[in-house]
């Protein structure tokens, strides 16, 4: 596994984070909420672990990127089964989700949260539905910020 390396200016951050498509999906809630769960299913579709309960954020040239955090890069603790391990990868953050009860059920739009100083679209998603990982991926595609080619092109290697 190739290492990637993070920007000495990076913070880490706790939140479970797969890429879609090249667009990274920062997964938040409380402990037991899902995210761990939510993003196995991501990855099972096709998504790239970037990191499971922590990873490393930063501003690259104004992009907010998710980065695993090089403690627990590739490993996922999967309950009941035990820590497996998979390839992970960087990524630039599209939207960021939190997992709550209380979510609501009709919303006109993404709401903004401001992380390392960048503005991210963010919904709440209701975690108690067998289908959260479409809910999850719809979002990504109303609400996730495009990736610009200049983005794609010049972002971390």
């Amino acid at each position: 596994m190739t290492l990637v390396p993070v920007p000495d200016h990076a913070a880490a951050y706790q939140a479970s984070v797969v890429a879609l498509d090249g667009r990274a999906l920062l997964i938040e809630g409380e402990p037991a909420s899902g995210k761990t769960s939510l993003a196995l299913a991501l990855i099972d579709r096709g998504g790239v672990l970037v990191g499971d309960d922590g990873v490393m954020l930063a501003d690259v040239g104004g992009v907010l990127w998710a980065f695993p955090h090089p403690a627990t890069r590739g490993m996922v603790e999967i309950r009941n089964v035990g820590i497996v391990t998979m390839q992970a990868a960087p990524a630039p953050v599209a939207l960021a989700v939190t997992l709550a009860q209380g979510a609501p059920r009709h919303v006109e739009g993404a709401g903004s949260r401001t992380i390392c100083g960048l503005a991210i679209p963010s919904l709440a998603l209701w975690p108690d539905t067998p289908v959260l990982w479409l809910r999850a991926e719809w979002a990504m595609k109303v609400h996730g910020l495009p990736i610009l080619p200049a983005v794609r092109d010049s972002g971390p290697q």
